[in-house]
């Protein structure tokens, strides 16, 4: 019975320093998954920049009819302004992943890495929902600028009667809602894996931290 007493001693004693050892490893592990899932948002975000730039590039190479079209739309100030916008925060969304990636690569402190996990779901929300408002405001865009500039369906439109115009307005915003739907979807099953894997971090974090 002294023994088994001695031996329970002994357990207790080395627990803590078990635990300890437990808490750093998991830790150790977060931090490496956390910066790895940013890496792969990073580079991400960097394939979309790439991916916008050759969707408004290549036609403008490809097509003399798009090119025409491309140019007198740059004559409007609203559709520049947009422009720049757009890819203005796609740039803006590449430095700040970056950001967050340098730091949770330097750092060892777990409040640090939470916050930095924090950030960087945030950055990914407002981004997304920019993305899907800009969508939103630039398929009506397209058609008013398509209106004025396109004699040919300019002339349809005005002739067209209350009947047909409804009709019009319902296939845009049909058209409208579809696209956005697309692209959340695309953004929910591109970045809303990864962002569900930061938040498992996060909550085993703070686990740690309690």
């Amino acid at each position: 019975m002294d023994e088994l007493e001695l031996l329970k001693k002994d357990w207790k004693k080395e627990q803590p320093e078990f635990n300890t050892f437990a808490d750093s490893d998991i830790y150790s592990m977060l931090h490496k998954k956390s910066s790895s899932i940013i890496k792969t948002l990073f580079y991400i975000s960097i394939a979309e920049f790439a991916f916008w730039i050759l969707v408004n590039t290549l036609p403008y190479f490809l097509s003399d009819s798009y090119r025409e079209k491309l140019e007198a739309s740059y004559e409007n100030p609203l559709f520049v302004g947009l422009s720049f916008l757009s890819f203005g925060v796609i740039i803006l969304f590449i430095y700040l992943l970056y950001n967050s990636y340098k730091s949770i690569s330097i750092t060892d402190n777990a409040k640090k890495l939470m916050e930095s996990i924090l950030r960087t779901r945030k950055v990914i929300k407002y981004y997304v929902i920019f993305n899907l408002v800009m969508i939103f405001i630039s398929i009506p865009l397209s058609l008013y600028f398509e209106f004025n500039q396109n004699p040919e369906f300019h002339d349809q439109v005005a002739s067209m009667d209350s009947g047909q115009m409804l009709v019009l307005y319902l296939i845009t915003t049909l058209v409208t809602g579809v696209i956005i739907l697309i692209f959340w979807l695309f953004y929910r099953l591109i970045y809303g894996i990864l962002l569900k894997r930061l938040n498992r971090n996060y909550d085993e974090l703070k686990k740690l931290e309690v």
